[in-house]
């Protein structure tokens, strides 16, 4: 079955969603605010699932068009195949979300939807009331601009939620976000890399996987398994693959470190909970202190803000002896997110560039320093390799 297909996001991490898409062998990939657009079977939701890094959630598309009367939202609902999709049984609540539009009442919308998806149904099971004691089918109308959207999550729960993060410290950042900060980075494996304000430790981590090849998807389940409709061994099928390929033999140099003590502890219990405990150096320390051996590599990191955790002035502070600190790691790439509006004039240097994401609902810029390029050593034995020391 050929299904249309979307990956949701936060907004700015649209193309890094498409780029994981092509590394899957997805070749039709388009980005919209918010959202990637992609085709292909249930084997393609499970690796998309299994895999995807940045992404908020998987979606089947299953009706698009401009409605401006409910009775042109039921006959849009009504005329999708829903039989193919939904057992007798189904349980099928639906959501729902109007910007902009003549149906502007959510919950009538999602009355008319239901109603519709009832009538379609009765004409392939001879019943006329529906138990739904059986799988879970999440259906959302969406109406923007009086342009509705039908779809069907795949995921359940967000894609953000690995299954390695049991608890978590004040203000954390995304896993999702984390990994869109790494790949836009373009951080090499074989490059060291320092979080010096790590909190419970998702950036770290998140590295950690993403450098092992490991799916992040792996340790959770996902909605569409229960389904009847999924050919039966399709998450199976995923799961062996993305097994085989992780990369157990090579050698990561990632640090990562806090000045609070609970934190640092929380993130050793989340980097052991997801198999990468070993990979990462974790210490109590102030970002003042720290510190590396090596000559080149990457500061990925999310600082307070001064929303939340700190003052402003605090934060004003803060940046200013981040910069002052980070003076001494002169041949490294700096990448740090924030909300913080007057961040490069506290920091001391302007950006090489900027890019803008959110950090939930708050509107934040990842600031991006890149390090010079590490000279190449002479090639011996058919290699080239990056002096590092």
């Amino acid at each position: 079955m050929e299904l249309q297909l979307i990956a949701t996001t936060a907004f700015g991490l649209e193309g890094v969603a498409a780029r994981e898409l092509s590394w899957l062998g997805v070749e039709n990939a388009r980005t919209e605010n918010g959202r990637v657009r992609f085709t292909g079977g249930f084997n393609t939701v499970a690796r998309a699932n299994l895999w995807l890094r940045t992404a908020d959630r998987v979606l089947i598309s299953l009706a698009e068009g401009e409605v401006h009367t409910f009775e042109e939202l039921f006959q849009l609902v009504r005329r999708i195949p829903w039989e193919n999709f939904l057992p007798e049984n189904a349980c099928f609540p639906v959501t729902g979300k109007s910007v902009k539009s003549v149906l502007h009442s959510v919950p009538d919308c999602q009355a008319i939807t239901k109603k519709a998806i009832v009538e379609r149904l009765k004409q392939s099971y001879p019943v006329d009331w529906f138990p739904e004691d059986g799988p879970l089918f999440k259906i959302e109308v969406s109406i923007l601009n009086d342009y509705a959207m039908i779809t069907l999550d795949t995921s359940g729960a967000g894609l953000h939620k690995r299954g390695y993060r049991k608890d978590s410290i004040k203000a954390p950042i995304k896993e999702t976000l984390a990994a869109g900060m790494l790949l836009i980075s373009h951080w090499k494996k074989d490059r060291a890399l320092l979080d010096p304000f790590c909190g419970s430790g998702t950036i770290p981590i998140e590295a950690a996987m993403i450098a092992r090849n490991i799916a992040p998807g792996l340790q959770r389940t996902f909605l569409y398994e229960t389904w009847p409709c999924v050919p039966k061994g399709t998450r199976e099928t995923a799961q062996k693959e993305a097994e085989s390929k992780i990369d157990y033999d090579i050698t990561l140099r990632i640090s990562a470190s806090d000045i609070d003590y609970f934190a640092v502890k929380q993130a050793k219990e989340n980097a052991q909970i997801a198999g990468v405990l070993d990979d990462i150096t974790f210490q109590k320390l102030d970002f003042k202190a720290t510190s590396s051996h090596y000559k080149y590599g990457s500061i990925v990191t999310n600082p307070p803000y001064g929303e939340r955790l700190m003052e402003e002035k605090e934060a004003a502070r803060l940046y200013k002896d981040m910069g002052a600190h980070f003076k001494h790691f002169d041949t490294w790439s700096v990448y740090l997110i924030t909300s913080f509006e007057k961040f490069e004039t506290c920091y001391g240097r302007k950006a090489h560039k900027k890019r803008k994401l959110y950090n939930g609902m708050l509107k934040c810029n990842l600031y991006q320093y890149f390090g010079p390029k590490p000279p190449r050593q002479p090639i011996a034995s058919g290699i080239a390799n990056e002096a590092e020391e």
